[in-house]
């Protein structure tokens, strides 16, 4: 199972290509160019979205940066959202703050108690549910930068899984072997019936508030 340094290394070194290919691309598809603030938000969502998958994880120091980071990019990407409510400087402050405590302390404490270690969370199911939770909670006009950032988070979550089940094969010996981890990270469904269930349900009942929303 690869390491939190090779984790952040290869989404982040994607994240910058992923940012770069799309300012290049960008006015051949929508006639006008990227704005560089999307551009850099594109490239570090897509470097964080290769952390997410270790939301899961046991060990303290991952999931408190992890938390940590979608405490701080939450308010920054509910901003957008919050326009349409016409709240005043203070209440937005509110708000913004609100959100970084219910996320940081708050979703912690039960996503730790409600997920295990390589489980649905950690999966390809897992990377929908996190890339259309971006397509919902950043509300711009422009379908095309949601999208944009959404196919980045997703593209930075696979990362993630494609590199725990290529460290998943021992190459060590004439014959290469599969460890006790192969097949957990690249999974539709898991052993457990109610966290596979209430997966799809979470990742359908996204996909309806993206169509309805949409």
């Amino acid at each position: 199972m690869a390491n939190f340094e090779g984790h952040i290394t290869t989404s982040t070194v994607l994240g910058a290509a992923y940012a770069a290919a799309a300012a290049y691309y960008w006015p051949t598809f929508a006639g006008t160019t990227l704005d560089w603030g999307a551009v850099f938000l594109g490239a570090g969502l897509t470097a964080v979205g290769g952390l997410v998958p270790d939301l899961d994880s046991d060990s303290g120091v991952p999931v408190r940066e992890l938390f940590g980071l979608a405490g701080a990019f939450s308010p920054i990407l509910a901003i957008p959202w919050l326009r349409h409510y016409h709240l005043n400087p203070e209440q937005t402050l509110v708000v913004l703050g609100a959100i970084y405590l219910l996320i940081r302390y708050g979703a912690a404490a039960v996503f730790k108690g409600m997920t295990v270690h390589r489980g649905m969370f950690h999966s390809l199911p897992g990377m929908v549910v996190a890339g259309l939770g971006i397509f919902l909670l950043y509300k711009t006009p422009d379908l095309r930068l949601r999208v944009f950032l959404t196919i980045g988070v997703m593209i930075g979550f696979l990362s993630h899984l494609v590199l725990d089940e290529l460290c998943a094969v021992d190459l060590m010996g004439l014959t290469p072997k599969l460890n006790q981890f192969a097949g957990s990270a690249l999974k539709i469904g898991s052993a457990s019936w109610s966290a596979t269930a209430f997966t799809y349900l979470t990742l359908l009942a996204l996909a309806w508030a993206a169509w309805v929303t949409t």
